[in-house]
């Protein structure tokens, strides 16, 4: 199956190698376009979080695509002093396949069944489908991979007890002041992490609660319903001075508290303890900050820590999300077996029609005294006939292409054989290019299938298979 993937994750790379190489939302699109333009790239999707950056794609010849996206990859991290190479790491295949259904479902997540990776991978699919880099394979397989996320957190427990991102971020903070219920904690950003930052605070009791942002209006927006109150930017020394705890959760490609801005203020806090917990990527806080008495700065890789006692709880859940893989994987896996019969479908079922149709023709002109209603009923007879005769030996290839490739190859061929159609090896295209369709000689072509010739090519072999050989897949009811 020529689907792979190429990526980085927090179980590979350290957090200053992943926001160095990380893609952000604004050159996304290009990156897409940049892959997908690579010899021999069919089809891609890239997936870039704080925690990892996943390239997958479609490719006829693995090895050198994989390659080409490795040295992508090394690319964005030339300035870098250590190699990227041994931080990478590549699945093909049904293991590609089976990582992305992981990915999906939190099992391969830094906090165990995390929600917000649904959302990234959907996120990542909206992009590659308005980038145009995706075909009928990665968007069926992605497609898949949401569906197994989201059984999974409605039939398992791998999401019921909260350990966010966000939270644990909460969690940490709370191991570091006496009461955090009556703490003062300063959110920076105004942003989906942000905001998840503050319902966190809001739930572990906390109405102290403070908002900086750049942009005044959103902190205001953000802080205000929970009873908390805004900052504007302007007033930095003055929020940091008042601040606790401090939550750093912005999307700037740029530190935005430094080693400076604590020196100002940190007199003045008189030996109150200063506790940063830095979650964005890139970072938001200058390290060392920490270089001063009291003040404590911790980024997304020392969460880990903190979250033992509910991931155990949720690692219990492993086994049933690993079911739900498991069935959703064997779906795709199917589906993409019996998409090797579309081609020979579709010309068995062209060329009996084409049979029929100068069957008919020939018929009909011996027929001159029938009317138009009269023609017609015999017109429809005889598609129904067709459809009825062919539908039988279509639902038999589909089910034994689905059901192993050996075996559908051996229908494959036997049909190919009675119906006395091209050799396989003889056609001119490959599935994989032309996605099951064949040239027609336009004097033969019916109704139908000029439509289907008009389709646009990553969407040939569905209309094809749909309303030339009621080709219905086996996954997902499609």
């Amino acid at each position: 199956m020529p689907i792979f993937t190429v990526g980085l994750s927090h179980h590979t790379a350290p957090v200053d190698l992943r926001e160095r190489v990380t893609i952000d939302e604004n050159e996304l699109p290009s990156a897409l376009c940049h892959i997908h333009a690579l010899p021999g790239i069919e089809e891609v999707l890239v997936l870039s979080t704080c925690n990892r950056l996943e390239i997958y794609a479609v490719a006829d010849d693995f090895a050198k695509a994989q390659q080409q996206v490795e040295d992508f990859l090394c690319r964005r991290a030339a300035d870098i002093d250590e190699p990227l190479a041994p931080h990478l790491y590549a699945h093909a295949g049904d293991d590609a396949i089976s990582h992305l259904m992981h990915v999906a479902c939190g099992l391969d997540s830094l906090i165990l069944g995390e929600p917000q990776i649904l959302g990234q991978v959907s996120f990542a699919l909206n992009a590659a489908q308005q980038a145009g880099t995706l075909s009928v394979v990665l968007q069926r397989l992605v497609s898949g991979a949401i569906h197994a996320g989201k059984r999974a957190r409605a039939e398992t427990a791998i999401s019921r007890y909260t350990t966010s991102t966000s939270h644990a971020a909460v969690l940490l903070a709370a191991h570091h002041v006496e009461d955090l219920h009556s703490a003062r904690v300063l959110v920076i950003g105004a942003g989906e992490m942000a905001n998840l930052a503050i319902k966190a605070l809001h739930r572990e009791g906390v109405t102290q609660l403070g908002c900086i942002n750049r942009t005044f209006s959103r902190a205001e927006a953000l802080v205000t319903s929970y009873g908390g109150q805004a900052f504007n930017w302007y007033h930095l020394a003055q929020a940091l001075l008042w601040a606790d705890v401090v939550i750093a959760a912005t999307g700037s490609p740029h530190t935005v508290i430094h080693k400076e801005e604590v020196a100002e203020i940190h007199a003045q806090r008189e030996g109150r303890p200063l506790v940063f917990v830095d979650i964005a990527l890139p970072r938001d806080i200058e390290s060392d900050v920490a270089d001063f008495d009291g003040v404590f700065c911790y980024d997304i890789d020392d969460l880990r820590a903190t979250l033992d006692a509910n991931l155990a709880q949720r690692e219990a859940a492993r086994p049933d999300v690993e079911m739900v893989i498991a069935e959703e994987k064997s779906a795709f896996v199917q589906w993409h077996n019996s998409r090797r019969a579309i081609p020979t479908v579709v010309e068995m079922r062209q060329k009996v029609q084409d049979i029929a149709e100068t069957e008919l023709a020939e018929a009909l002109s011996l027929l001159p005294e029938l009317n138009d209603r009269e023609e017609e009923v015999v017109r429809r007879l005889v598609h129904r006939l067709v459809n009825k005769v062919l539908h039988e030996p279509t639902v038999q290839l589909k089910a034994a292409a689905a059901e192993s490739p050996e075996a559908g190859e051996g229908y494959v061929q036997a049909v190919r054989m009675l119906f006395d159609l091209m050799p396989a090896e003889d056609m001119q295209h490959s599935p994989a290019k032309t996605n099951g369709a064949r040239h027609v000689h336009p004097s033969h072509r019916s109704h139908n299938a000029a439509h289907v010739a008009a389709c646009p090519a990553f969407n040939r072999d569905e209309e094809q298979a749909h309303r030339l050989a009621t080709f219905s897949s086996p996954w997902n009811g499609a």
